[in-house]
């Protein structure tokens, strides 16, 4: 039983530490791909930094690293 319990937080603790591993596109379809995926992500990052409020307080980490916002 003792085995069972260390086993299980080793498992759960060893779960936390491994990284996420993407690989590279490596066809010219994947990159392109890839580069429409960060253009999106980036128009909703602006988006959400435009409609948000000036008096929100998650206006500043939302528009942290959007370019022509005023914080």
């Amino acid at each position: 039983m003792n085995r069972i319990m260390i086993l299980a937080l080793a498992l759960t603790t060893a779960a936390c530490t491994i990284p996420t591993y993407e690989p590279e596109p490596v066809s010219a379809h994947q990159w392109e791909r890839r580069q429409q995926a960060i253009m999106r992500q980036q128009a909703e990052r602006e988006r959400l930094c435009r409609i948000t409020r000036d008096d929100d307080p998650r206006k500043e980490e939302l528009c942290r690293g959007v370019s022509g916002a005023s914080q």
